[in-house]
Order: C-alpha cells, then sequence, then structure tokens
C-alpha cells in the first residue's frame, strides 16, 4: 500500500481547515488563539523581566518558591512545567545571580531544596512593579470588564474542576 492510500479519507460532512487568522473556524482555532495570545502575553512579560536580568523561566521558579516555599528541586520541575535538566539550568542561573541557594535535604543525600534569597523576594517584588506599565499596555484594547471576563474565562479553562472557587469579577446568580 502506498502512502495515498493510508492516507484519511475526506468525511461526508466538511470540517473547516485550519487558517490560524481571525474567523478561523477549525477544530484548532482555540488552540492556535491561544498560542498567539501567549506568545503576545509572553513578550510583553518578558521585556518587564528583562532588565531585571531574569526572563520567564525563572520567574517561575520565584512564583513556585514564593508560593510554597522550600522546595525540592526535582518537585520545582513539574511545578513549573520544565524537565529535569531544564530546572536545574534556571536553578543554577538563580544561584548565580543570588537569588535562590540550595540546601540539602535532611535525611536524603541526593535531594536538594531550593529556597528563595531575601535578594531575590525583592527582585520578585520589583517585577511585579515593572510589570504594571507593560501589563497595561497588554489590556490597553479592552475595558475593564472585558479583561474581568477574559481573566475569568482563562481560569476556568485552565482549572477545570476547580468550578466551586470564584473569580476576580464573578456574580452571584
Amino acid at each position: 500500500m502506498t502512502a495515498a492510500a493510508d492516507a484519511p479519507r475526506p468525511t461526508a460532512v466538511p470540517v473547516p481547515r485550519a487558517t490560524d487568522r481571525p474567523g478561523d473556524a477549525s477544530p484548532f482555532a482555540l488552540g492556535l488563539l491561544l498560542r498567539r495570545a501567549h506568545w503576545r502575553a509572553a513578550a510583553v512579560m518578558g521585556e518587564a523581566l528583562r532588565p531585571l536580568g531574569i526572563e520567564l523561566r525563572h520567574f517561575a521558579v520565584l512564583i513556585a518558591l514564593v508560593n510554597d516555599g522550600p522546595t525540592v528541586q526535582r518537585d520545582l520541575a513539574a511545578a513549573t512545567g520544565s524537565d529535569k535538566a531544564g530546572i536545574m539550568r534556571v536553578v543554577d542561573d538563580l544561584e548565580r545571580k543570588g537569588l535562590a541557594v540550595r540546601k540539602a535535604v535532611p535525611g536524603d543525600r541526593r535531594a536538594r531544596s531550593v529556597e528563595i534569597t531575601p535578594e531575590g523576594l525583592a527582585l520578585f517584588d520589583a517585577a511585579h512593579t515593572a510589570a504594571v506599565p507593560l501589563s497595561n499596555s497588554l489590556l490597553a484594547d479592552l475595558t475593564p470588564d472585558d479583561t474581568t471576563h477574559l481573566t475569568n474565562l482563562l481560569t476556568r479553562f485552565a482549572y477545570p474542576g476547580d468550578a466551586g472557587e470564584r473569580t476576580a469579577g464573578d456574580s452571584e446568580g
């Protein structure tokens, strides 16, 4: 058999093809739109972090350390969606910059816990201040109600099953 013979056959009801442009009605449309939105938001937030000498991957680890406290390095990989080697490089960078430290875990010779330093916490806070004007520019084409609605929809989409927890701007009813 040839590759053409193995190719999927057209369905009786045509499904719109992906265009990756506004108005795309394909089954890929939402994923493609979310990808473009992510690229735009990541680029803007990366601009806020660049003058501070870190990237989004570093900031993701700092978020985990601020939220969860000292964290075993392997757990940081899961918390940030990184792989083991990637997390090791990020933690190496943070250590070199004095933003985090590795400490031995009592009772486990191989495990290392990662902790944010006071300098890391100061940079984390500075990043928030630096992000305000860029975040405002990112949302400039949306009304405050649009921003709240978009945030609520994306929260429900990203955290399915947490429907019992209300998000900002939700109303009873």
